[in-house]
């Protein structure tokens, strides 16, 4: 399976194409992670903060909606490309917690309903 479409939205700047082709090629690491599931929607916002002039002045927020479940990773770092590799890691984490989460009480709900066919209670 592929990554599903992101659409792209840029605030105080202009998205150039290096920029969406570095986001998808970070973004393919994710893709263990949505499965087979169908019902996927990524959005990704570039904003240059306009206040400042230099130092953390690149902005990048993905909300990637997994199963009815929302994802959210938001960076501020001197460079867009710094910004990509810290929102990737981030929505990596959050989905590898999600998943450890699942497979965690679906064991559990093994180990209880073995537990009373066990014991009969």
């Amino acid at each position: 399976m592929t990554f599903p479409n992101i659409n792209y939205k840029a605030t105080n700047t202009e998205l150039d194409t290096e920029l969406q082709t570095l986001l998808e090629q970070k973004f393919t690491g994710l893709e263990k992670y949505l499965g087979t599931e169908t019902d996927i929607k990524c959005d990704v916002e570039f904003d240059k903060v306009a206040p400042k002039q230099n130092g953390e002045v690149f902005r990048v927020e993905a909300n990637l909606w997994l199963a009815g479940t929302l994802y959210r990773a938001e960076a501020t770092e001197v460079n867009f490309e710094t910004a990509i590799d810290e929102v990737q890691a981030e929505l990596d984490k959050e989905l590898r917690r999600a998943a450890d989460k699942q497979s965690t009480l679906m064991k559990r709900g093994g180990r209880r309903l073995k537990e009373m066919l066990r014991f009969g209670s």
